[in-house]
């Protein structure tokens, strides 16, 4: 008879997936665009925005040379946020461009849009959702993943098919 096997955390089997499938610096940028405004502060975040990690370089967009030419010299600090939010040395540099369409509303807009067009989950589906994201340690990802499994748990199965014939 078999014994009971200790169940890992989903934080656990999230990061494992996530390191298979080398999504690590993916989620990392996701993560980073979320929290830019608290990183690089309001001000700065207003002005620009981080586009992506390729091979240890994180590329951010600013509105104009007046501000890629202030960021040059905030580079440093900037790398040591974003590697203290990362928990490791993921980035070694910051590569500076000049980017287009930076307004504070279509940068907020889409979240906002998306959330207004899915229906509000039962307090009893948040609950489940919560019991299976309790061990994530980062906050806001926490209640992200929560959100997203009460919003599938609350959507009706799809119709069944039936199987095609041979």
């Amino acid at each position: 008879m078999r014994g009971y096997a200790s169940l890992d955390d989903f934080g656990t089997i999230l990061a494992g997936l996530a390191h298979r499938l080398g999504l690590e610096s993916k989620l990392f940028e996701a993560r980073l665009r979320r929290s830019w405004p608290e990183l690089a502060g309001e001000a700065i975040a207003a002005h620009t925005r981080p586009d992506q990690i390729r091979f240890k370089k994180l590329y951010i967009y600013v509105q104009n040379s007046v501000w890629l030419q202030q960021l040059t010299f905030l580079k440093p600090v900037l790398l040591q946020k974003v590697n203290t939010l990362a928990g490791q040395p993921l980035v070694t540099d910051i590569v500076l461009r000049i980017g287009e369409g930076f307004t504070e509303q279509a940068a907020s807009a889409t979240p906002a849009l998306a959330e207004a067009s899915d229906p509000t989950p039962s307090p009893e589906l948040l609950a489940e959702a919560a019991r299976h994201t309790a061990s994530i340690q980062d906050p806001a990802l926490r209640a992200q993943l929560t959100r997203v499994i009460a919003h599938a748990l609350s959507r009706p199965d799809p119709p069944s098919e039936p199987a095609p014939a041979p």
